[in-house]
């Protein structure tokens, strides 16, 4: 049934229209997506998984029309147009000058096959291609989010969401990040991440500011343990993700959250730690992957609770049990035996699907 859905959602994909690329300030086309078959070009899924599931669940941009960019400048116009409601990314478009996507409901962006998004800029304050902030009701799908490098300047992540309510990211690539790949943080809640890959291609660059001379840490959950406001928040689940080779730490590390992980794969073997539970983190970590990595679950100081039950850790070293009893989570999600993760994952997870398609799940 997946591989019907991906060879309908192909069909469907290749029959649209793109809009001119040789023209920055053309017109953006719109077609209106169809919804029959077993694609989903309104992104309306049967059933979000995990913790976007709740408060309401995750419809983003719905049956509205789409809006197909091909530049920087039309991608800039559409994000930051509240009207536009969604958005398909196709080719490969250079962010000059990082994204911002404000205070809107219910918005799609996707990509078309081998779509991505690239920001070259390794500063500190102009590193970073998307900055999404007091968003609701989003869907980012099918996308590849490409930075220069990790260097440790205090700069930007490929993307943050910053204080964000039920988002769904699923089937994306977010690589060499400059300051981290992804992040989520300020009260963001009801996120899931599936089917999403993480990890670094290029070498770090040393000397950064910020003092350390290898920053591939790709994914921080909360910012600092003084922000309280986190408290009650950041409920995130990570399903069939893909912590891939080059990744050094922060896979994820949480302050605060109640973060599920489940049926991920990590093997990053240049690996100082992979999942942190840090200050107030409540983990439940079942039916992961950990393969070549060092220290797959690190319990730092003041976490509230970590279970971790059904992993499988092959040519692994340092800590990999829990303590005490984390959260149960309110819903229900579809899981693979632990068995079948490292096939399924490695082969799925990232910008692998034809657009914005569903049945992952």
């Amino acid at each position: 049934m997946f591989l019907l859905t991906l060879i309908l959602g192909f069909t469907a994909c290749n029959t649209e229209e793109v809009a001119s690329s040789n023209d920055e300030n053309a017109i953006i086309e719109t077609t209106t997506p169809t919804s029959g078959g077993l694609t989903a070009k309104v992104g309306n899924c049967s059933a979000v998984p995990g913790w976007a599931s709740q408060n309401g669940s995750v419809t983003g941009g719905g049956s509205a029309a789409e809006t197909t960019v091909t530049t920087y400048a039309q991608l800039k116009s559409a994000i930051e147009s509240s009207s536009v409601k969604v958005i398909k990314v196709s080719g490969t478009i250079t962010v000059t000058t990082r994204l911002s996507l404000q205070d809107q409901t219910g918005k799609t962006i996707y990509g078309a096959n081998g779509a991505k998004l690239v920001s070259t800029n390794q500063t500190k304050d102009a590193s970073g291609i998307i900055n999404i902030k007091r968003c609701k009701n989003l869907i980012i799908r099918n996308l590849i989010f490409e930075g220069p490098g990790a260097y440790d300047t205090d700069g930007w992540d490929n993307a943050i969401l910053d204080e964000c309510t039920n988002v769904w990211v699923d089937h994306c690539e977010f690589r060499d990040g400059v300051d981290g790949n992804f992040d989520i943080k300020n009260k963001s809640d009801y996120i899931s991440v599936t089917y999403s890959k993480f990890h670094y291609l290029k070498p770090p660059k040393a000397g950064g500011s910020g003092g350390s001379d290898d920053h591939r840490y790709s994914n921080l959950i909360g910012s600092s343990d003084g922000a309280t406001g986190d408290r009650g928040k950041l409920r995130i689940t990570f399903a069939r993700c893909w912590w891939a080779p080059g990744c050094k730490e922060r896979m994820p590390r949480v302050r605060f959250g109640k973060v599920h992980l489940v049926n991920n794969f990590f093997n990053s073997t240049v690996s100082n730690k992979c999942i942190a539970a840090g200050f107030e983190a409540d983990l439940r970590v079942e039916a992961n992957v950990f393969e070549g990595v060092k220290t797959p679950i690190d319990l730092m100081t003041g976490y509230t609770a970590v279970t971790a039950v059904d992993n499988i850790f092959t040519n692994t070293s340092g800590n990999q049990a829990g303590s005490k009893t984390a959260f149960t989570p309110p819903y229900t999600i579809v899981k693979l035996t632990n068995t079948a993760v490292k096939a399924d994952v490695s082969a799925n997870a990232g910008a692998t699907l034809g657009g914005n398609i569903c049945g992952s799940f």
